[in-house]
């Protein structure tokens, strides 16, 4: 069964660092597109960074030069580097991933994570 394993969330104060990562388990056929959202309290969930197979990245403006977003396609594992973490940061953030689960599927399907909180204080 696929799942999404979150893990390296905490609580830091203004100018910490933490890593996220997230790992596909249940030996999907492929991964594409993964992904982190986050969603504060009373607020939308998110995309604060995103990468695809080959390795191209991005990131949201309100994180850019902050936060940084890789992955390992051997480990099935997105990483999610954060610097400089400001208290409007805090959210529960959430691992999304595009994957085609069995070589035979027609089509591939929306994975998330159960979420992992970061929270940051002044």
């Amino acid at each position: 069964q696929v799942q999404l394993v979150e893990s390296g969330g905490g609580s830091v104060q203004t100018g910490g660092s933490l890593r996220l990562s997230c790992t596909v388990t249940g030996n999907p056929f492929s991964i594409n597109a993964m992904a982190w959202y986050r969603q504060a309290e009373g607020k939308e969930r998110e995309l604060v960074a995103d990468t695809t197979r080959s390795g191209r990245t991005s990131v949201a403006e309100s994180v850019k030069g902050r936060f940084t977003v890789s992955r390992d396609n051997a480990k099935n594992t997105v990483y999610m580097q954060m610097d400089t973490l400001k208290p409007e940061d805090t959210a529960s953030y959430y691992c999304f991933a595009n994957i085609w689960v069995e070589a035979s599927d027609s089509r591939s399907y929306d994975y998330w994570g159960q979420g992992t909180q970061v929270t940051v204080s002044s």
